[in-house]
């Protein structure tokens, strides 16, 4: 199905068949969502293919930034062991594999990048045909698992041995543990009860959700919550309505560049899994906003490097593709 999704694809944009491409279900992409994916993807696989994960080009380094690039190139739904971005897919998931300690599954630098890198090998397993997954993606798995455990909130923050939580560190286990999940990968339900219940603690009266408490709530927190709970098959709970409920009196906006990708990467999935207008409206912002931003080279600069920036943008877009297991409705 991808490969003739993708020669549609191909005829489209080289003979100007049509204003729109229809992929997957035969939904449309727009051609400006397609050619801002590319450039992306163009500038993304010449630096996982060099090797960078970002701190040569002045960024945060490291496997969740090296993830989050091949989640980016495997959200197009190009073949990930033949396909334009193969070598980068693999040379990433190789970093990524080799950054994991061999005895505790866990790959640092930080329980940020552990999450990421998680979700990248839960969404390559069983696509990308490379040695060690796997075996990698189940230590990973039971290192998360393993520290909740050990965490007085039964949540997550910075390092494996954390006894304090936040809901951003918090929301990239419970999206990696959904992720592995969906992929075939042992995940006790005890583990998605107890973060959901962190998540339901942070959440005050508004239905917004905060950082380490119910104190403070904004978009991008409340945006990692609505997901999680999304996720997790709570679409019909209190929680989740009342988070969907501030984020759609919101406006969708928040402050700085780093937050604006950060979010955009968290805030797009909540949307979509909203419902059809909310989606379709902040989809037409998002792609407007993108558009004006993209570099000539297809990266996004930011605060945290452009590795960072540009896979946060594209993994913001790819709601549109619907290729990540992670990405279907």
């Amino acid at each position: 199905m991808k490969r003739i999704t993708l020669l549609i694809v191909l005829l489209a944009v080289a003979t100007g068949w049509s204003q729109e491409l229809f992929v997957q279900r035969g939904e449309p992409v727009p051609l400006e969502v397609e050619k801002m994916y590319l450039k992306g993807l163009k500038f993304l696989s010449t630096e996982l293919s060099s090797g960078r994960s970002g701190s040569s080009r002045g960024g945060e380094s490291g496997s969740g930034v090296t993830g989050l690039a091949v989640l980016a190139m495997l959200a197009h739904g190009d073949d990930p062991n033949v396909g334009p971005y193969a070598v980068a897919i693999h040379k990433g998931i190789k970093s990524i594999l080799e950054a994991a300690d061999k005895r505790t599954g866990y790959i640092g630098p930080s329980m940020y990048h552990h999450g990421f890198a998680t979700l990248a090998l839960a969404e390559a397993y069983g696509s990308v045909k490379q040695a060690g997954i796997g075996p990698t993606l189940q230590k990973a798995v039971d290192l998360i698992v393993a520290s909740q455990k050990r965490n007085s909130y039964g949540a997550w923050r910075y390092s494996a041995e954390s006894n304090d939580a936040d809901t951003t560190v918090s929301g990239a286990q419970m999206v990696a543990l959904c992720a592995a999940r969906n992929a075939g990968i042992g995940v006790p339900d005890e583990a998605i009860k107890k973060g959901l219940q962190f998540y339901k603690n942070c959440q005050d009266t508004s239905g917004g959700i905060g950082y380490t408490s119910a104190g403070g709530p904004n978009v991008t927190r409340t945006a990692i919550g609505t997901l999680v709970f999304t996720l997790a098959g709570q679409k019909d709970s209190a929680a989740y309505k009342a988070a969907a409920g501030y984020l759609k009196s919101s406006g969708w906006q928040e402050g700085s560049q780093m937050a604006t990708f950060y979010m955009e990467y968290y805030a797009s999935q909540a949307a979509f899994h909203m419902d059809e207008k909310t989606w379709a409206e902040w989809n037409a912002e998002n792609v407007k906003r993108l558009s004006i931003s993209q570099a000539a080279d297809g990266s996004w600069p930011g605060t945290q490097g452009p590795i960072f920036s540009t896979s946060a943008a594209l993994l913001s877009l790819a709601l549109n593709y619907r290729f990540l297991p992670i990405y279907e409705r």
